[in-house]
């Protein structure tokens, strides 16, 4: 059997929690939450397609390489992830919203919300304003407050007494998307926050990790390097493209696996993502984690923000380049700093310093647009623009 999809507005989060709730409970047709509508309403309304009866939700994605994906998710999925999360959290309660509600981490922000029968608090749309957040915060009712950030929300939230004073709100702070630089997570630790580091996708109904822990009825394992997990919260697979979903998807002694493609570890029971398969360079004949790399530079002082992105090199191949929106860098600094980690080869061989660093609506950086940036400002000469 198989049910109707519609596109729906996620402009305005409480009016989209509507037609998730009849998702969910089966009243009403599938939904694809979109970002906004200008190209019209025509982009709204039923899309003509049919999708399996189980399936309440098709987040689309682009990824981290802008290859279009449409995830399709269970209802079932969406509120077993939700539940697990209430589980770890020790209850339910209300939610601010501080993140584009057509993301699975904002979408889930809302499922939570209908599974806990409370109304989130939404935060006026743009960019983050971590005084609106403040503002926010203050009308959060009930006795347990929630709410989902990226890590550059909690950044700059800590930059400020009201924001701290805002974060102190809450009983559990859930923080995706990216990994929490050492520097922030070490303040946040001292700080005593209640912060939850999630880890999780689109295909996982959002974080299924927290702290390195799997949620109760997650399962977690690591294949020739990678990452891949189990559990009820797992996605039917990719709508239209079936030879994506068998390839993502396995099914083995009866337990159906998604392959993430992050590289892990597992040590008694705790994950550790160290990086994405495919974010690896050769440079001089070497396998370069770029993820390794851009974990030691954000471990320097003021480069909590940077990436870390490659470019050709014609004689390595490929090099690692740091680009950064903080303080003036020292190119030998970090360099060395890299090399005494994880050897010469990582070495990064430029430093791109920007007045802001692009970033994608969920707050996470658009290596995509960083790449570009990048391009234009090395000059012919291998000198960059600082």
């Amino acid at each position: 059997m198989t049910r109707p999809l519609t596109r729906v507005s996620a402009a305005d989060p409480l009016e989209l929690m509507v037609e998730l709730r009849r998702a969910l409970d089966r009243s009403g047709p599938a939904i694809t939450p979109v970002p906004d509508t200008v190209d019209g309403n025509a982009r709204l309304g039923a899309t003509g397609e049919q999708v399996p009866q189980p399936v309440g939700l098709v987040v689309e994605t682009s990824g981290s390489t802008g290859v279009p994906k449409r995830v399709a998710l269970s209802c079932d999925a969406l509120l077993a992830s939700a539940s697990a999360s209430a589980t770890v959290l020790d209850g339910q309660g209300q939610w601010l919203l501080a993140l584009p509600a057509h993301y699975i981490a904002g979408i889930q922000v809302l499922v939570r919300s209908i599974a806990a029968g409370t109304s989130p608090v939404v935060l006026p749309p743009g960019h983050f304003d971590p005084l609106a957040f403040a503002d926010a915060s203050k009308r959060l009712a009930g006795e347990a407050h929630y709410t989902s950030l990226v890590p550059l929300q909690v950044s700059r939230l800590l930059e400020s007494r009201a924001g701290l004073m805002a974060l102190r709100r809450f009983d559990g702070i859930l923080v995706g998307g990216q990994a929490l630089p050492l520097s922030l997570l070490s303040r946040v630790e001292q700080l005593g926050l209640p912060v939850y580091r999630t880890y999780g996708s689109s295909e996982t109904s959002g974080g299924c990790v927290y702290n390195g822990a799997p949620l109760p009825g997650v399962h977690v394992r690591i294949v020739d390097g990678a990452v891949e997990l189990a559990g009820p919260m797992l996605a039917e697979g990719y709508l239209g493209d079936e030879a994506l979903t068998e390839k993502t998807f396995v099914v083995e002694n009866g337990l159906r696996w998604y392959r993430t493609g992050d590289l892990g570890e597992l040590e008694d029971g705790i994950l550790r993502v160290t990086g994405r398969a495919d974010n690896v360079i050769i440079s001089g004949g070497v396998n370069v984690s770029l993820d390794r790399v851009e974990r030691v530079v954000r471990g320097l002082p003021d480069l909590a923000e940077s990436v870390v992105v490659p470019v050709p090199d014609q004689r390595w191949g490929e090099v690692p380049v740091v680009v950064t929106v903080g303080r003036h860098p020292d190119l030998t600094e970090i360099a060395d700093a890299v090399a005494s980690v994880l050897g010469k080869p990582a070495r990064p061989a430029h430093v791109v310093r920007l007045d802001s660093m692009p970033v994608l609506p969920s707050g996470k950086p658009d290596r995509l647009a960083i790449v570009a940036v990048v391009a234009v400002a090395l000059q012919p000469d291998g000198r960059p623009e600082l």
